[in-house]
């Protein structure tokens, strides 16, 4: 296993996640309920299997797509979601 790998990719994702919906979605199951060890599990598990899609998925366009495609398509693509979330939230 390539440990610098695992260590960078630990780093990236924990900096990520902080503060995103995810984590405050959590803190909010979490403080209306009081079995805080099944919100940590429901949560921690949905990572992991939201993980396992995006390595599945990510191998997969990598046989397809060159590296330098996947990774301007990502950016562009959360751009637009970026866009789409500022322009239209305060829309019903």
């Amino acid at each position: 296993m390539d440990f610098r790998l695992l260590l960078t990719t630990f780093i990236m994702i924990f900096i990520a996640e902080l503060g995103d919906k995810t984590q405050l979605a959590t803190l909010a199951f979490a403080a209306k309920n009081n079995s805080r060890l099944a919100v940590f599990a429901g949560s921690a598990c949905a990572l992991i299997l939201t993980s396992l899609l995006a390595v599945l998925s990510g191998s997969f366009i990598n046989r397809v797509l060159p590296v330098n495609y996947i990774r301007m398509g990502s950016g562009v693509m959360f751009v637009i979601l970026g866009l789409w979330m500022l322009l239209l939230s305060g829309t019903k």
